[in-house]
């Protein structure tokens, strides 16, 4: 007898042979992943997956009525898990989201497992790496913390000194004034002892007077016959400009990659901003620094940052980069202006300024205080005083390592002069001078 072969009819009516088709479990929908094999919900066909999560697989030829046993984990399930980083989570792996317990997926779709695997670990992990990013953001632009202080990183140059204007004196000069001076005073006191008359101690007096006279004359204007100087220095091209010459460049301000704002009046889009908390010491005043002098005006709090910037050249019109920040020497000339008075007449402080107090660790007691503020905003017009640098057609202007004299300044009566690093000079009144960049 011939063996016959089974078939059965389609829903189109036609006949093939073989036979039916068996209806499958409900199928759900597959994630578009080369790495993960269609299970259809079902464990038993997930292979290594559903060992990797301890779950057990009922063997399809043993009884029903038999209760599965547990299987214990081993360390070959646990180094799996840490290893399954190619398999990817989606709807088709239910019942294995149902047995692992709170394990959210990470969104990258690496699995973990232990400890180290919980919710705590995604969520921590997603923490970590915005501290990281936030941190990265801020070396650049500037953390920003509970309160509303505003922390600067590594590549925002902190000022710690004022513009300090040094004498540049040769110290063979210095040497030979102090001897003249000295045989002077010694010639004349045994002149007088041994003649005993007026005429020398006249004479020796009107060698020390104008002497004593000039020191004096240069301590006091010596800040101001160097600012002279800066503004009647000739201005340079930076078309022309020689790599390693010292040059002074004046023209408007852009932002680099940071921009500053300002402490306390929040003045968006500066490229050097200094804010400043005075206090005056009266008789009998306890101050905050016990060595300030009485009657006098001390500094209490100091902030003041600078950055890298622009400036275009007013005369070529060509753009050069100023190597402000990373630490580099800048001595900027800007002169700041009084923006809260706390005089005995006015004890009503802003809120705003006892939010600022308070950000900076300030007490606010019955102290006569100051507060003043200079910045310089993009758009403004400076005057920079450095050394051209030209790198891979790149135009800098970074510190001068060793700094330039004035030379003595012999209308004025003043000795040599100069500052350390970049120059760095602007106008007083910045409202009426930006232009919109």
């Amino acid at each position: 007898m011939g063996t016959r072969i089974p078939s059965h009819q389609l829903k189109s009516g036609l006949y093939v042979s073989g036979r039916p088709e068996q209806p499958k479990s409900e199928k759900q929908p597959t994630v578009a992943s080369r790495a993960v094999p269609y299970t259809g919900g079902d464990v038993k066909k997930s292979g290594e997956l559903g060992k990797m999560f301890d779950i057990p697989v009922v063997d399809q030829h043993s009884s029903s009525s038999t209760p599965p046993l547990p299987k214990q984990p081993s360390r070959h399930s646990s180094s799996s898990q840490h290893n399954s980083g190619s398999v990817r989570s989606g709807p088709n792996s239910g019942p294995i989201k149902k047995s692992s317990g709170p394990m959210p997926l990470q969104p990258t779709g690496l699995i973990t497992s232990g400890p180290l695997g919980s919710g705590q670990l995604s969520s921590g992990h997603r923490r970590s790496s915005g501290q990281l990013e936030h941190t990265r953001s801020g070396s650049l632009s500037g953390l920003v913390s509970g309160s509303s202080k505003v922390l600067y990183g590594s590549a925002v140059t902190t000022l710690t000194d004022n513009a300090k204007v040094r004498f540049r004196v040769s110290r063979a000069v210095m040497w030979v004034v102090t001897v003249v001076v000295a045989m002077s005073l010694l010639i004349g006191v045994f002149l007088m002892v041994a003649v005993k008359k007026a005429v020398i101690l006249v004479a020796v007096g009107g060698i020390l007077v104008p002497l004593v006279l000039g020191l004096m004359w240069n301590c006091v204007w010596r800040r101001r016959g160097f600012l002279r100087f800066v503004r009647t220095h000739p201005d340079a091209e930076l078309r022309g400009a020689i790599d390693g010459q010292y040059i002074k460049v004046t023209g408007v301000v852009t932002c680099g990659s940071i921009a500053l704002e300002s402490s306390y009046q929040r003045v968006p889009r500066c490229v050097y901003f200094s804010t400043e908390l005075y206090e005056y010491r009266g008789w009998g005043v306890k101050s905050a620094h016990p060595k300030q002098c009485f009657f006098s005006w001390g500094s209490r709090h100091s902030e003041k940052y600078v950055a890298d910037f622009y400036i275009s050249d007013f005369q070529s019109g060509l753009r050069a980069l100023v190597k402000a920040g990373n630490g580099a020497k800048v001595t900027p000339f800007v002169k700041p202006a009084t923006v809260v008075d706390a005089v005995k007449e006015n004890r009503d402080l802003s809120p705003n300024f006892l939010r600022w107090l308070s950000d900076r660790n300030l007490s606010s007691e019955d102290r006569v205080m100051r507060l003043k503020e200079g910045y310089i905003k993009e758009g403004s017009t400076v005057s920079v005083m450095g050394v051209v640098r030209r790198h891979d057609n790149v135009l800098m202007i970074i510190p001068p390592q060793e700094p330039e004299s004035t030379g003595c300044q012999w209308f004025h009566c003043l000795l040599p002069t100069y500052v350390e690093g970049l120059i760095l000079t602007c106008d007083d009144n910045q409202d009426s001078d930006v232009v919109p960049v």
